[in-house]
């Protein structure tokens, strides 16, 4: 290997272990956000892929869409729908995997979740400019792409 490669190589071995600690730092971030709306990040982040689907989505799709596994997503749900924030409906396409839907009062929570992301979310850009956000928005896509 080349230096130039080598140094790159431990450049993006930093760059990966700052975005596990900043995944880290995001979710508690969020579990705090949202606790007393019996919400956790993972809770939320699911009930944003159901509630910004154009269709229902059954469990294995939404999972997809959010680069987790089935198995993740199904137990978050049977615990939402538990909760009454989520109901299964029936999908036309396929008998056995139903479609997952929002209930009120999985729609309230959300909608609650989200009023408070939008200033959170101000704070957090407060200093950087939209230009350093794109950027570091767009190696990040490219780096998940790459591993995709």
């Amino acid at each position: 290997m080349q230096h130039d490669d080598i140094s790159k190589a431990a450049t993006i071995t930093e760059l990966i272990l700052e975005t596990f600690r900043l995944n880290g730092c995001l979710l508690a971030a969020g579990d705090a956000l949202v606790r007393d709306l019996r919400l956790t990040s993972a809770r939320w982040q699911v009930m944003g892929a159901v509630a910004m689907s154009p269709v229902p989505l059954p469990v294995s799709y939404i999972a997809r869409n959010m680069g987790l596994t089935r198995q993740a997503v199904q137990r978050l749900v049977n615990e939402m729908e538990h909760d009454g924030l989520v109901r299964f409906g029936p999908n036309p396409h396929h008998q056995r995997a139903k479609l997952v839907l929002l209930t009120p009062r999985g729609e309230a929570a959300y909608e609650g979740a989200m009023e408070r992301q939008g200033p959170w979310a101000s704070n957090l850009a407060h200093g950087l400019s939209i230009k350093q956000i794109e950027v570091a928005t767009a190696l990040l896509r490219t780096i998940r792409q790459r591993l995709e």
